[in-house]
């Protein structure tokens, strides 16, 4: 039993996807319903059970007869990790996947979020499960949310447009996943994950243009009105970090290209141009 949690969101629902026919695979979502809706438009037989970090005896349930498990968590500063862990190890799981992040790694990055993938990375290496870590460089569909403005106003806005960040396509993310879920030799391991080259978000606006077949600018914001933006959906703390992070990227600390997705699946990472292409009618006026 391969167990998928977060399988509604970017990375989860494409390993769930990716997952070979005839795998016993069971889907942990605080919403079935829409987890349902999901797998089923996936065409992938999966169980899927009701499971919250904050109900140890749904993630009980969740993990009951799980060999394997994938695991995403994005509450900043909540022990979820932890909760998952002990509920894992005291099922008997014997393998975790865990989805954290490239800025880890980074000693110059300390951030909240960074630090605390740090701590919940410690606390699976030393649970006595066998695990394996995932640390992918910003998702090239974190620019879908440049999409409306592209739509209505043909123009990108962002921080730091000269800085560049080896950014991966999030379905490179979930093939590893489901190879470190369903083959031997990656217990132990480390996969660091990015795309194929260092882009800045310029160069990203003038490739979408390209591909749109029409022009679209791209306009550099401040800090403070980004901050503003951010404070919309994040809290002070995470927006803080955000920008930390930002900060870094401008510094130079997010365009080291890494050679893991090419070594594991024996094939070049996506670039940002296959991804936007693939996903050209987000950012298509109609």
């Amino acid at each position: 039993m391969i167990l998928v949690t977060g399988a509604t969101g970017t990375v989860g629902r494409e390993v769930v996807r990716r997952l070979p026919a005839g795998a016993a695979v069971r889907v942990m979502t605080r919403d079935p319903a829409r987890a349902t809706d999901s797998v089923a438009a996936d065409a992938v037989a999966a169980e899927v059970v009701r499971g919250d970090y904050d109900d140890p005896r749904s993630l009980a349930r969740a993990v009951r007869g799980v060999r394997t498990a994938f695991l995403v968590t994005n509450r900043v500063g909540r022990d979820d990790d932890a909760r998952f862990v002990e509920a894992a190890r005291s099922a008997g799981v014997r393998h975790v996947v865990k989805l954290s992040a490239a800025a880890v790694a980074d000693p110059l990055a300390q951030d909240l979020i960074t630090r605390w993938q740090r701590g919940n990375e410690a606390l699976l290496r030393t649970s006595g499960m066998e695990w394996t870590l995932l640390r992918p460089r910003a998702f090239m569909s974190n620019t879908l949310s440049w999409a409306t403005a592209v739509r209505t106003e043909q123009v990108v806005r962002a921080l730091y447009g000269a800085s560049a960040t080896a950014c991966v396509d999030p379905r490179d993310i979930a093939e590893v996943a489901v190879r470190a879920l369903t083959e031997g030799g990656h217990a132990g391991r480390t996969h660091a994950l990015t795309g194929p080259e260092a882009i800045t978000a310029a160069e990203q606006t003038a490739q979408l243009a390209e591909l749109l077949g029409r022009p679209v600018r791209f306009e550099e914001v401040g800090v403070a009105r980004m901050r503003a933006a951010l404070r919309a959906r994040h809290s002070e703390a995470v927006t803080e970090a955000l920008l930390e992070s930002a900060e870094r990227r401008r510094e130079g600390g997010k365009a080291e290209v890494e050679g893991a997705v090419r070594e594991i699946l024996g094939r070049p990472a996506g670039s940002f141009r296959a991804w936007a292409a693939d996903h050209l009618d987000a950012f298509s006026a109609g």
